[in-house]
C-alpha cells in the first residue's frame, strides 16, 4: 500500500517505532534506578549526623567530668593531700586507676581523683547514680589517663595527665577525644 494512503504514514509526521520506544524505556529506566539509589543512600545516612553529635555529647560530657576531679599528689582521702609537695609526704599516694573499692557511681566510694578514671569503661550510657540514660544504651564509653609532655612539663614529673575519652554509637560511630589536666604545687584540688 503506498504512503499516502495509509493514515499513519502522512507526509510530514514521523513516530517511534517498537524498538525505539523500547530503548528509550530501558535507558530512562537504568538512569531512573540510579537516581533512586542515591536518593536511599542520602537517606539512609541521615541520621548519622544525629549520632555523630550524641557520641561527641557524651565524650565531652565524661571528660568535663574527669578534668574537674582533683588532681593530688595523694589520694584525696588522705590527710596530707591538701599540703602535700610530692607523693613522698603521702600515707596514700595516687597512682594511675582507682583505689580498692572506688566507682564511679555515687556510693559509699565514689572517684575522688582524675587518676582513677584510668581504665574505666561502661557499655550503655549510665548517670553517676549507676542509673542507664534512656536513648544511649547503644553508646559504649572507655576512658584512658596517661602521663604526658604538655609545653615545660615533662611526662616524668607526672604534672600533666592526657586524658582520652573514646564513645563508640550505633553503626559504628566512634569519636575520640582528648584533654589535659595539670597539677598546681602544693594543692591540685582546682
Amino acid at each position: 500500500m503506498p504512503s499516502h494512503l495509509h493514515p499513519s504514514r502522512r507526509a510530514g509526521q514521523q513516530g517511534l517505532t517498537l524498538v525505539e520506544l523500547i530503548v528509550f524505556m530501558v535507558v530512562v529506566s537504568a538512569a531512573l534506578a540510579g537516581v533512586l539509589q542515591i536518593f536511599v543512600q542520602a537517606g539512609a545516612r541521615s541520621a548519622d549526623p544525629m549520632i555523630r553529635r550524641q557520641a561527641l555529647a557524651i565524650a565531652e560530657s565524661l571528660l568535663q567530668e574527669v578534668q574537674l576531679m582533683p588532681f593530688t599528689f595523694c589520694d584525696p582521702d588522705d590527710a596530707n593531700a591538701d599540703q602535700a609537695a610530692d607523693s613522698a609526704a603521702c600515707s596514700q599516694p595516687e597512682n594511675l586507676g582507682p583505689e580498692a573499692g572506688e566507682t564511679r557511681y555515687a556510693g559509699s566510694t565514689p572517684f575522688d581523683n582524675v587518676n582513677d578514671y584510668h581504665g574505666f569503661s561502661m557499655s550503655g550510657i549510665r548517670d553517676l547514680s549507676d542509673s542507664a540514660v534512656s536513648g544511649l544504651e547503644r553508646y559504649n564509653a572507655s576512658i584512658t589517663v596517661a602521663a604526658a609532655d604538655l609545653g615545660s612539663i615533662n611526662a616524668g614529673s607526672g604534672d600533666a595527665l592526657q586524658i582520652t575519652v573514646t564513645v563508640s554509637g550505633p553503626g559504628g560511630e566512634t569519636i575520640s577525644l582528648q584533654g589535659y589536666r595539670t597539677r598546681h604545687a602544693p594543692n591540685a584540688a582546682l
